[in-house]
Formats: C-alpha cells, structure tokens, sequence
C-alpha cells in the first residue's frame, strides 16, 4: 500500500467528520467521532507504511504535515459550525491549533528538531475529539439533562474552549522553548 493513499484517506474521513459534527442530530456526535478515529488511525500508519517499505521522504513528511493541519481544520471547523459549540469558541480553538502546529514546525524550519513539546499535542486532540462527543452523545441519548448545558456549554464546547486554551498555551510555550534553543 501506498502511505500517500493512506495520508489522502486519511484527510478523507476528516472531511466526513467535520461534515458529521455540523449536523445537529446527536447520533452525527458519534460517527463524527468514528471518523476522527479512522483519521487518527491511518494517520499513525502512513508514516510505519513508509519506513517499512523504506519509502520515508521529505516530500512525504510534507504531505502528511499539510494533510494534518487540513484534517484539523476540517474537524475543528465541523464541531464549530455544529450546534453544540459556539463559532467564536470554534474559531479560537482553531487558532490555538494551528499555531501550536505552526510553533511546532517553526523550530524545524530554522534548523532544529520539531518541537512536539507543551500541554496539548495532536494525539491529545485526537483522544479528546473522540472520547468527548461519544460522551456527549451518550449523555444526550441518555436525556439525564447535562449533555448540552454545563455551565453554559455542551462538553464539546468545553473541549473546544479548552483546545484554544492549551493550544494557545503551547503555542507560546513551543515559542519559547524554541526561543532559548536558538544561538
């Protein structure tokens, strides 16, 4: 198998999760949250498939960081064009996202190692993008009352207000740690 075709499949079901989170029946909570697994999944494996078949490159590193910060937007744009979080907390946990990602491959462009440090990591998201709105659903299914407000957001508002929290956090943090790296 070719790991290009996995990293394009890979972006395929997070366009179908971001597709599922806008849709305001809460079973779309759940395959939304299948298919940030399926992303996160053959995300994971296109790298291994590479250097198995000793195919690594940097054009394929490439594709699959371009890839990665398409799939978080797409997911994240989901969840925030839904009906269970606000789009102004979408839009900040988007930003919080993408400038750790950006932090992150900051430090390799001038020459040093990609910096993975700080409190929120894409595994992190990816765990969270999945546990969460499967509780949401459950709680929601459920009818037992706090699957849509707590304390004035559904949980995936507060996941989403918490991406841009930690991912702003990290962002600076990453800067900084970049910052002292630097000669």
């Amino acid at each position: 198998m070719n790991p290009n075709h996995l990293s394009i499949t890979a972006l395929a079901f997070a366009v179908l999760a971001g597709f599922f989170f806008t849709l305001e029946t809460a079973i779309f909570l759940f395959f939304g949250a299948l298919m940030v697994g399926a992303n996160g999944l053959l995300d994971a494996l296109d790298g291994k498939v590479a250097r198995l078949q000793a195919s690594e490159s940097k054009r394929g590193d490439f594709v699959d960081h371009v890839f990665d910060r398409y799939a978080d937007v797409f997911i994240l744009a989901g969840v925030a064009l839904g009906s269970h979080c606000s789009v102004f907390v979408g839009l900040f946990a988007i930003i919080g996202v993408m400038l750790a990602s950006y932090m992150g491959t900051q430090a390799q462009a001038l020459g040093l190692r990609r910096e993975y440090r700080g409190i929120l990591g894409r595994a992190d998201r990816l765990a969270l993008l999945i546990l969460i709105p499967i509780v949401q659903f459950a709680l929601m299914s459920l009818d037992v009352g706090i699957g849509e407000d707590l304390v004035g957001y559904s949980l995936v508002g507060w996941m989403m207000l918490y991406f841009g929290i930690a991912g702003n956090v990290t962002a600076v943090q990453r800067a900084h740690l970049i910052w002292k790296s630097l000669p």
